[in-house]
């Protein structure tokens, strides 16, 4: 098997591990007796580790190599998440309750944002190390693939298992990390090749040849967590759906989005071979289209074809990724999948803040802001030609 197919089952069974737990964390966590506010903290805890450390890893692994990074990240992924299942069993059996339950809980979410921070920004420097700059665009929509697939079916794992007890897709998960970690330990080999400086890069996030491209990123991940955070409440608003229609008319609905977007990443991106520019030129205008869509919509058919839309749009991802990893050297990978992991992870940190207090003044509004930053950015890319070159 080649190197790029193990990269490729090794982030999709860290992206299925994590995505598990998305339909459990809500119950789970309301048996335990912690508000809404709590459990909010707990995935801004997640992402503000991530956003914090994310660039310290990606240049660790310039110099430490891709391989123990990556197991590092994973081993602390897995051990987090037994401490977040041995908390939670002693909340259960009322040894931990109130603020020291909440206070520990938070704790190994904020150690696995911590050390999950490593997996992203490693594997993408993996990937650009083993790939050929003209290559390079087509395996970083394989990654993007990945990430589609474990979400597609890591919450409907994770639901499955919930009926043998809330825990048991937290431990699942954590199990299987560690069977992720034995799988890179023993059978994935080291990418970066000798030679390469002692000190880790000091690429800035103000280089001039990566900071547009960061504040892309920013902009395309605040835009899409807000419209994920707020997407149920739409469906049942507009539709006037029950609580149960609502779930299972966003789930499908999720469903065709994330097939839509893992199909056109995962085939159509690999067999088209367009360059960055042209992938940016025309998942932008998709994803605007997309946000607008949802932001008008007031029937099943239009609400779920706008997310199609956005699925399509998700062609934009893969050519960011490659544009950022070809403005810079061959040494500096690390550094710039770092600071790209960072500028997503602040997205994802602020997007469920922006996207429900817009929903609470309107419903359209948290589209149209996406709409909004999705458009300057295609502003952007119009009035800088040789953005996103190669």
């Amino acid at each position: 098997m080649s190197p790029l197919a193990l990269l490729f089952l090794t982030l999709f069974n860290s992206i299925l591990g994590l995505s598990v737990l998305f339909p459990i964390l809500g119950p789970l966590s309301r048996e335990l007796g912690l508000s809404e506010v709590q459990v909010g903290l707990f995935s801004t805890g997640y992402a503000l580790m991530q956003f914090l450390l994310s660039a310290y890893w990606g240049r660790q692994s310039e110099t430490k190599g891709r391989k123990p990074i990556l197991l590092l990240g994973i081993g602390g992924f897995a051990s987090s998440f037994y401490l977040f299942a041995l908390v939670a069993w002693l909340g259960y059996q009322g040894v931990l309750s109130g603020v020291g339950l909440f206070a520990l809980l938070l704790a190994s979410r904020l150690l696995g944002g911590a050390f999950s921070s490593a997996t992203l920004p490693t594997a993408q420097a993996y990937l650009a190390d083993i790939t050929p700059r003209e290559a390079r665009t087509q395996s970083f929509a394989l990654l993007g693939a990945a990430f589609g697939l474990g979400i597609i079916f890591g919450p409907a794992i994770g639901a499955g298992l919930a009926h043998f007890g809330l825990l048991a897709p937290v431990l699942f998960s954590a199990s299987l990390a560690v069977l992720n970690g034995l799988f890179v330990a023993w059978v994935l080999p080291e990418s970066r090749r000798a030679g390469r400086s002692e000190a880790p890069p000091r690429l800035a996030w103000n280089d001039p040849r990566i900071l547009p491209l960061l504040g892309v990123g920013l902009a395309v991940n605040l835009a899409s967590v807000a419209m994920e955070q707020t997407v149920a409440f739409l469906y049942q608003d507009r539709l006037e759906l029950s609580p149960a229609q609502t779930a299972q008319a966003v789930g499908l609905a999720l469903v065709v989005f994330g097939v839509v977007g893992v199909l056109v990443q995962g085939v159509w991106v690999r067999s088209v071979r367009w360059p960055p520019r042209v992938l940016l030129g025309l998942g932008l205008p998709l994803l605007f289209l997309g946000y607008l869509g949802l932001a008008l919509a007031h029937s099943f058919l239009a609400l779920t074809a706008s997310l199609v839309l956005l699925g399509l749009g998700s062609l934009a991802s893969p050519g960011l990724t490659a544009a950022l990893s070809l403005a810079v050297s061959d040494d500096e990978q690390g550094a710039v999948a770092g600071l790209s992991s960072a500028a997503q992870a602040l997205g994802r940190m602020l997007g469920p803040v922006v996207g429900t207090s817009l929903y609470s003044l309107s419903p359209a509004y948290p589209y149209l802001f996406s709409a909004l930053l999705v458009g300057l950015v295609l502003l952007l890319l119009l009035a800088r030609p040789r953005l996103a070159r190669g």
